[in-house]
């Protein structure tokens, strides 16, 4: 019996995917607990389109992503920090405070997507790396000035 899948089903398969199981299994199991439909015309058709939809955004995702990318790589960014005597930091820069600095720049970025090279707990230049999506990336400077 052909089924799709609803959900990631443990030993078993993927959310979306096409299977060929039993009969008494698919019943029993899958259908019973909502973790399958019937792989009908009309369910192969919705899975079809749901494919195509979810391809399109991420399509579009990755373009904005890309002009993102191509916009603020390599800009420098100006970020003023309490900082103590010898130009030590009170606390230490983190990916919060960037993603901030870039949000007030007018560039929507989630701290996620910003890696630092370690713990920064000194005023001077930075070089941030953004994973803005798979395959795109960009790197951006902060400068860290005293408050």
């Amino acid at each position: 019996m052909k089924v799709i899948l609803l959900a990631d089903v443990k030993n078993v398969g993927k959310k979306d995917t096409i299977l060929d199981v039993s009969e008494g299994y698919a019943n029993n199991f899958l259908l019973k607990k909502k973790l399958a439909v019937l792989a009908d015309n009309k369910n192969l058709n919705l899975l079809q389109q749901k494919k195509g939809s979810e391809d399109a955004k991420a399509a579009r995702e990755k373009q904005a992503a890309s002009e993102l990318a191509a916009t603020i790589n390599g800009k420098t960014f100006v970020l003023k920090m309490k900082a103590g005597e010898g130009g030590k930091l009170y606390g230490a820069l983190t990916a919060n405070d960037v993603a901030e600095v870039l949000e007030n720049s007018g560039y929507k970025v989630d701290r996620r997507a910003i890696s630092l090279n370690g713990n920064i707990k000194n005023i001077g230049r930075v070089t941030c790396h953004l994973k803005l999506y798979r395959g795109v990336t960009a790197e951006i400077n902060v400068n860290v000035e005293a408050l």
